[in-house]
Parts: structure tokens; C-alpha cells; sequence
């Protein structure tokens, strides 16, 4: 009853391939390779950023007044049309 044999992986393996198929395998292999460079590259782009905070502030949408601090909020209710 301790650790599987390589018999046992083999029988798993099998039974993963009856279940889910080699094309539907080989497509999330290929899904997962992407994620992970996906994931690498972001990384790389992201060290590429100064260390010193000066980065650019983040892109407003245009026409959005900007937030401001000092104002309280507006408290409105919302009105049913009959």
C-alpha cells in the first residue's frame, strides 16, 4: 500500500486517454505552453519597468472627470418608471 508503481501511472494514463480523448490532450498541452509564455513575457515587460516609481500614470478614459478626494459623495435614489 505504499507509493504507485509505474504500472499503476500507466493504467491512469490510459484511462485519462479513453476519457478525455488525444486531440482534447494534445489542445490543452498547447493551451498551457501559451499560458506559460504568455506568463514569462509579462514577467520580462514587467522587469522592464524603472525601479525609481517614475513609471507613466495609468491612460484615463477620455471625458471621465478625474477623482478628486476633498468632495464627498453624491448620495441619489434610483426613481421606477411606471
Amino acid at each position: 500500500m505504499g507509493s504507485f508503481s509505474i504500472w499503476h501511472w500507466l493504467i491512469v494514463l490510459l484511462i485519462i486517454i479513453l476519457v478525455f480523448g488525444t486531440k482534447k490532450l494534445k489542445n490543452i498541452g498547447a493551451d498551457l505552453g501559451g499560458a506559460v509564455k504568455g506568463f514569462k513575457d509579462g514577467m520580462k515587460d514587467g522587469s522592464a519597468a524603472p525601479a525609481d516609481g517614475s513609471a507613466a500614470p495609468a491612460q484615463q478614459v477620455a471625458g471621465a472627470p478625474a477623482p478628486q478626494a476633498d468632495k464627498a459623495p453624491i448620495d441619489v435614489e434610483a426613481k421606477h418608471k411606471p
